[in-house]
């Protein structure tokens, strides 16, 4: 089919005079006034010379014109890269080189920084800004670009996610991939065009992007865009909304808020949550605030979504629900009872990770199952509980932070001898980051002086909320640090 994706999710609305987006002042576009900035992109990527196949790389401030963006690369049939608007330009070039991005649209004020660390690149730097105006308008083909021919099991999409390594892999996501998990949730979720969804995800992250919007589109539903989440915009504009999906930091600021009453929610029927555990606490806080009961679901960057609560039924605090239809979820134990792997087959699994042959091999067993990585267990009702995470990832208000990262750049300085990075639970994002460091005799740690060093080369989420200075770090008998031990440790010191 040509243009699998865009076919099914934007072609459909493209002549509409329906209100697509509401957004922050007021405003509104319909789906047509929306296929008129898709064309206009479309028409800016064939002037630069994209080619089907090509990839996209995108770090922008969320804005209809950047969601039109992701809508004009499937119709070019080029491979969308969104990419985290807190990455910094030394990240933005490891992605751009790594996977031979041809063009990369990023905000006006970021251009000349990224024209420095990318000068030896082949890349075309295009600007967007928030309001939707840059560089790229003055694009101009010398001939009307026509829609190129896309199958299930072509590329749509790469985003970047990383192990323990430290090293981001590109895992690469087919139109069927993302088009099969959009149609599950519609059904499941109970979509249709009487929906408006409360819209304030960001829309580099799978969550925003390829679970909202496409499942948004795919059922005709309308979006209140909020470029990021405020608790007192959200609140003003729930009474209009039927459906909102958010990470646990959303649910814990709307509860801190007085103003998020039952009477804001009236019109809601359904609260959706992911990206991050919800803790059991907040569930329960929220159900009695509202008489809601949060919808919990469990996704992967190279898998979007494999399991939910159900609409309709028991919605189990705790457990993230029973897998979707067409995905097969097993638990690999090492031994009977315990907890094992949480491994996934089906049409949601991602084809790979970009030019990494053998850590797409790694990721996957000899039958085909991709291996989460996750720990948990099944319970007698289908219900699946994460209990663990094998690679020590770490949650910061839905966002994946990944510790080896961090104490790379830590373990560089004169005065650590060395440093592990855990997560800890926090009320608010799900996870704090916490560093543990281990002083060299040449000097005590500065917390402030070393946050400052670690913000040069990361990304604000990124950087520890707290560094603790202690004489070793727990080891097994293989010397791998206990980062568990560790945990134990620091939560003691809180008590």
């Amino acid at each position: 089919m040509a243009n699998h994706l865009y076919d099914a999710i934007f072609e459909p609305h493209a002549a509409s005079g329906t209100t697509f987006l509401h957004l922050p002042d007021g405003t509104t576009l319909s789906h047509q006034d929306f296929a008129g900035t898709i064309a206009s992109l479309v028409a800016a990527l064939a002037a630069i010379g994209v080619k089907a196949g090509d990839r996209v790389a995108a770090q922008v401030e969320k804005s209809p014109t950047a969601l039109a963006l992701y809508a004009a690369c499937l119709h070019a049939g080029a491979v969308f890269l969104p990419l985290n608007t807190s990455y910094t330009d030394q990240e933005v070039a490891f992605f751009i080189q790594d996977c031979a991005a041809s063009v990369l649209f990023c905000d006006p004020a970021r251009a000349p920084q990224l024209e420095n660390v990318m000068a030896q690149m082949p890349t075309h730097l295009v600007t967007m800004a928030a309001d939707g105006t840059g560089s790229w308008q003055s694009a101009r083909p010398h001939a009307l670009p026509v829609k190129a021919e896309r199958t299930g099991d072509d590329l749509a999409a790469i985003l970047y996610t990383s192990g323990t390594t430290g090293r981001p892999k590109g895992a690469m996501l087919s139109h069927d991939n993302l088009l099969s998990n959009a149609a599950a949730l519609v059904d499941l979720w109970g979509m249709t065009a009487a929906d408006t969804l409360m819209h304030a995800l960001p829309v580099y992250h799978s969550h925003g992007l390829f679970v909202a919007c496409n499942v948004s589109l795919l059922a005709g539903a309308r979006m209140v865009y909020f470029p990021k989440f405020d608790p007192d915009l959200v609140i003003s504009a729930l009474p209009d909304c039927t459906v909102m999906m958010g990470v646990p930091t959303f649910y814990t600021r709307l509860l801190a808020s007085p103003a998020f009453t039952p009477e804001a929610s009236r019109n809601m029927r359904l609260f959706i949550s992911g990206s991050a555990p919800l803790l059991a606490h907040t569930h329960q806080a929220f159900e009695d605030r509202t008489g809601h009961r949060i919808l919990e679901r469990y996704g992967l960057t190279e898998t979007s979504m494999n399991t939910s609560n159900p609409l309709n039924g028991l919605r189990k605090p705790g457990t993230v629900g029973m897998p979707l239809p067409g995905v097969d979820l097993r638990i690999e134990r090492t031994e009977p009872g315990a907890a094992g792997e949480i491994q996934v087959k089906g049409p949601n699994v991602f084809k790979g990770y970009w030019g990494l042959k053998e850590k797409t091999a790694d990721a996957f067993t000899t039958d085909g199952y991709f291996r989460t990585g996750d720990l948990g267990d099944i319970d007698a009702d289908g219900y699946v509980t994460i209990v663990g995470r094998s690679k020590d990832l770490i949650i910061s208000g839905g966002l994946n932070i990944y510790p080896k990262e961090i104490e790379t750049v830590i373990d560089a300085q004169p005065e650590v001898d060395e440093s592990a990075v855990i997560g800890l639970p926090d009320p608010d994002f799900g996870e704090r980051v916490i560093a543990i460091v281990v002083e060299t005799t040449k000097g005590a740690v500065d917390p402030v002086a070393l946050k400052s060093v670690l913000a040069r080369s990361l990304a604000k989420y990124k950087l520890p909320k707290e560094i603790v200075t202690i004489d070793n770090l727990p080891r097994n008998s293989m010397g791998k640090v206990m980062k568990k031990d560790l945990r134990d440790l620091i939560a003691q010191k809180r008590l």
